[in-house]
């Protein structure tokens, strides 16, 4: 069976709008899967999401929305309340995710629309909403699609995701916010680099975060995203067809993330396609 995937937010931290940005986009991470049956599972809930929103509502969408949060960090969610669907009358949408620390799912996307921060009364959001807490080692079925979970190298944690048809059909792995060097080692078990290299194992398109130059990642060390070399070597090692290099650093321009991709090709064995993700590209599987 296939599917689309599309990409209307790719970077990581805060929106950047600007001459600078209009290849790659501004707008934070949201990616959109949908299936020939009219389905939608939507990954992340960054600025992007409001565009894609938009874009559903203009095709009079009514059927369910999955929404997979990979965490609750500000730029995952900060596109939620500015979801068009939110304020559509029988309108279903169930968002599941991690629970953040010290804290329920459910109580931190509250926050957002408080009167304090955001003006719109809830009683304007007709949608039902329902929120689910899921772990590192959930399998669950939204959608249309099988979706697996594993814990991510992220502070505070983070999910990553192996998403495949029910019904069968190549498999995409949504990686963001994950670090692979050594600096993210004390956060995860001994095996935990040999299970993500299984979980990803054979997948048709890798998303992964490629934030970082090499020398960035050393610097950054500990703060819980990857160079654009250190994704290469996860997609070499776990044998995937396509890496989308995901979650731009806000201070990389075009021309930046140029450099970025062309040194992840120069380092791709041959077999693997590397791509940096940009608003607007859509994959189909």
């Amino acid at each position: 069976m296939s599917y689309s995937v599309t990409f209307w937010g790719t970077r990581g931290t805060i929106p950047v709008p600007g001459d600078g940005t209009i290849r790659y986009g501004g707008n934070t991470s949201c990616v959109a899967v949908r299936d020939g049956e009219g389905r939608c599972l939507v990954l992340d809930a960054g600025t992007g999401i409001r565009a894609l929103g938009q874009a559903l509502r203009s095709e009079a969408f009514g059927g369910r929305i999955d929404l997979l949060l990979s965490h609750a960090h500000w730029d995952h969610i900060q596109g939620l309340p500015f979801f068009p669907p939110m304020f559509a009358d029988g309108q279903d949408i169930c968002i599941h995710g991690p629970a953040p620390v010290g804290a329920g799912l459910a109580s931190v996307l509250e926050r957002q629309l408080e009167p304090a921060v955001y003006p719109v009364p809830r009683a304007a959001r007709a949608a039902r909403l329902s929120v689910r807490e899921i772990s590192g080692d959930s399998t669950v079925e939204v959608s249309g699609f099988r979706v697996e979970c594993c814990p991510l190298s992220h502070p505070g944690g983070a999910l990553g995701y192996r998403i495949t048809p029910s019904r069968g059909g190549p498999a995409l792995a949504y990686l963001t916010d994950n670090e692979l060097g050594a600096g993210g080692a004390s956060r995860v078990p001994a095996t935990w680099r040999a299970d993500l290299t299984r979980f990803v194992g054979g997948a048709a398109l890798l998303i992964h975060d490629g934030m970082y130059t090499p020398v960035l990642a050393e610097e950054r060390s500990g703060w819980g995203h990857s160079s654009a070399l250190d994704a290469v070597s996860l997609a070499r090692e776990a044998g995937v067809d396509h890496l989308a290099l995901f979650h731009h650093d806000p201070d990389h321009d075009d021309a930046q993330v140029d450099g970025l991709l062309a040194m992840a090709r120069a380092a791709a064995p041959a077999g693997l396609a590397v791509s940096a993700a940009r608003e607007g590209w859509t994959v189909t599987l």
